[in-house]
């Protein structure tokens, strides 16, 4: 069975690595002339930095660093938006015991405006 709480914590972890990653390419791809280097350098210090990252500061063992290493270099928060509020439990997915209200939809109960 998928681990979705695993998944959805390598994916925070990896929008962490992504945003320290890409302030370090962009501060150093100047060295580099043509696309197609920078992209296998980016590739690079994903997975090195990443794995690094993972090891040192997460209790994320070295095979998931890799994964998160990966999902740093395609894009960790376009992957996390897109499975957002996807990634539940399974027993919240058959408990329906509650309801979820948007904040938009509550009528707000303050009298302040009304006349007394």
């Amino acid at each position: 069975m998928l681990n979705l709480t695993l998944l959805q914590q390598m994916l925070v972890v990896a929008i962490a690595l992504s945003v320290v990653t890409c302030a370090f390419i962009q501060k150093t791809k100047k060295f580099f002339p043509c696309s197609s280097c920078l992209v296998i350098y980016n590739l690079v210090v994903n997975f090195v930095v990443g794995t690094l990252f993972c090891i040192t500061f997460t209790s994320v063992g070295f095979p998931n660093s890799l994964w998160v290493s990966f999902f740093s270099f395609i894009g960790a928060d376009t992957l996390y938006k897109s499975l957002e509020g996807k990634l539940k439990d399974y027993s919240s997915l058959v408990n329906t015991d509650y309801i979820t209200v948007k904040k938009a939809n509550i009528i707000s109960t303050d009298m302040k405006g009304s006349d007394e």
